[in-house]
């Protein structure tokens, strides 16, 4: 088991705290447990906190695979975030406790019981994103070691695509087209950004890394986040607040039974106090998540599990936005091909993909080159797929501009690319085929981390880098820095209206630096100085400090 406290973002600026390469962050202790056996003290953990959680989040890894391989991927890690109810959370625990349940690890038969139990538990809301995909997964890899099976459904379930729909509705009165990625929505609901740098990672290998522990933990427990802050805002707006609105629900209250029955009803609401009946109403809703789902048509098995049942908000909320994945025969079985010559047709694509990938080479030389008439200084094009390299390419000086909209179309990428006179970086190898309208200006990165990626580029286009060059380009819009650096009263000048200066560096004898193009302003503070020294250590540039 493991404490560690993440980084949050706050209009700007990064608190200072660990983060592992890890770009998302809740400023809260995260306290994550890996379980390997069902013998170990964390297992134990995982049993108490299920029955002390009304609200988890659930999520999934496995091996990225080929398309169109006739079995599922076996599922290998399974992440339980859970949420402590708030007469169960002291002060020295976390609000959330991450289980990481390693399933090429464990005896499977052995937990299927357990997650088949809270999967249907009407005591538990389970939160998940696009959560039937890996359901289909866990399923297939449970019933591949014995257990027949598998697993049907998960009830209460609530799905975070549906809750930014919801939000999102209310907000623009009219539903969003298409479905947003999870990283999307914890940015836009909650500020927090998630880093999917590791998601296709190979899975397989033990022991996981110390990011792909805090990868896999944060992708479950910024599901509870998002829900916390949708909770919230059905609280504000009042919703489920007034104690007569019971009254329309299908539910033998037991006030109002006492209300009914007793000869002198007033003499009863004069000598009740209201958190008294609130009390007596909340004691009469034991069952109602058993009632709730019966009425919705489910069929829950009888458990031994010692849980609590929700609390009233959360029922309300349940009942009014609550789903349940339920899985069918044809679930269980991988899709095929539904035409004739299809899977023939996919098949010849993969060869065609696979030749690509034999020519994707860089073959040079670079439009920049002097030879063509360029001025020397590289320049790079990097589409969505790798947006964080620009970033990364930015600190050290490296020119490195992303597409002008946020989904562009593969004409848009071409002729950005040939009109700034830049190579385009890319990780998709369909746009490899357009090298012969990009003669000399697509390269595909083959690497997946940053980091890595980084020196892949540096080394394939021989890029110098030395230390002068580091941070001297704006990481916001990748413009350059004013060349004289401005004084304090400068900045705070430059900043009104625009930018907001923290006080503790009006008594600090530092340079601050103005972007040309955004006018956003950096200054040489602790993150500055750790950036430096990351792109030193990574480019192994020879320090001249």
């Amino acid at each position: 088991m493991h404490v560690i406290l993440l980084k949050q973002k706050d209009h700007g600026r990064w608190t200072d705290t660990r983060t592992l390469n890890m770009e998302p962050s809740f400023g809260k202790p995260l306290d994550i447990h890996f379980v390997s056996s069902t013998d170990s003290p964390e297992f134990a953990r995982l049993n108490w906190a299920l029955n002390h959680s009304s609200i988890i989040g659930l999520d999934a890894e496995w091996k990225p695979v080929r398309a169109h391989q006739p079995t599922f991927p076996t599922v290998l890690l399974l992440q339980i975030a859970c949420r402590l109810n708030s007469d169960d959370s002291t002060q020295e625990q976390a609000e959330s406790i991450v289980f990481l349940l390693d399933l090429s690890e464990i005896l499977l038969p052995s937990i299927y019981e357990l997650l088949r139990d809270v999967f249907v538990s009407p005591d538990i809301l389970k939160l998940g994103f696009r959560f039937k995909q890996d359901m289909v997964y866990l399923s297939s890899t449970f019933r591949s070691q014995g257990c027949d099976s598998g697993f049907d459904r998960v009830e209460p379930f609530l799905d975070i695509a549906t809750i930014y729909s919801h939000l999102h509705h209310k907000q623009t009165r009219r539903k969003t087209k298409g479905t947003k990625s999870l990283s999307f929505i914890c940015e836009e609901l909650v500020g927090i950004s998630l880093s999917k740098e590791l998601q296709c990672s190979d899975w397989s290998v033990r022991p996981l890394t110390e990011d792909q522990r805090i990868y896999a933990a944060v992708d479950a427990v910024c599901l509870i986040e998002i829900f916390d802050f949708f909770q919230q805002k059905v609280i504000k707006e009042g919703a489920f607040q007034n104690v007569t609105e019971l009254n329309g629900l299908s539910l033998n209250l037991g006030l109002k039974q006492i209300l009914r029955e007793a000869t002198n009803p007033a003499i009863v609401l004069s000598s009740t106090t209201f958190c008294e009946a609130v009390e007596m109403v909340r004691a009469t809703i034991i069952e109602y998540p058993q009632r709730l789902h019966a009425e919705q048509g489910a069929s829950f098995r009888k458990s031994s599990r010692d849980t609590r049942p929700m609390d009233y908000m959360l029922l309300q909320i349940v009942r009014e936005y609550g789903d349940k994945i339920i899985l069918t025969e044809s679930d269980g079985k991988p899709r095929t091909s539904r035409r004739k010559g299809k899977r023939k047709a996919s098949t010849g694509f993969k060869c065609k993909e696979e030749r690509v990938y034999d020519t994707d080479e860089w073959q040079g030389p670079a439009p920049w080159d002097s030879l063509l008439g360029g001025d020397g200084s590289p320049k790079f094009l990097c589409d969505v797929m790798v947006e964080g390299l620009a970033k990364h390419l930015r600190c050290v000086g490296i020119d490195a501009a992303v597409p002008y909209s946020r989904k562009p179309e593969t004409r848009e990428l071409i002729d950005q690319a040939i009109k700034e006179k830049r190579v385009l970086l890319t990780r998709d190898a369909k746009l490899l085929r357009h090298e012969y309208l990009l003669r000399n200006q697509i390269y595909r990165v083959k690497s997946l981390l940053k980091n890595d990626q980084l020196i892949e580029v540096i080394e394939t286009f021989e890029l110098k880098i030395c230390e002068d060059q580091l941070m001297s380009r704006c990481t916001k819009c990748n413009g350059r820095f004013i060349q004289k650096p401005l004084s304090i009263e400068e900045a705070m000048e430059a900043a009104k209206g625009f930018q907001v200066i923290p006080n503790c560096l009006f008594d600090r004898n530092i340079h601050f630096w103005q972007c040309t193009d955004c006018n956003q302003l950096y200054w040489e503070g602790t993150q500055y100085h750790n950036a430096v020294q990351k792109f030193i250590d990574v480019c192994k540039i020879n320090s001249t400090a």
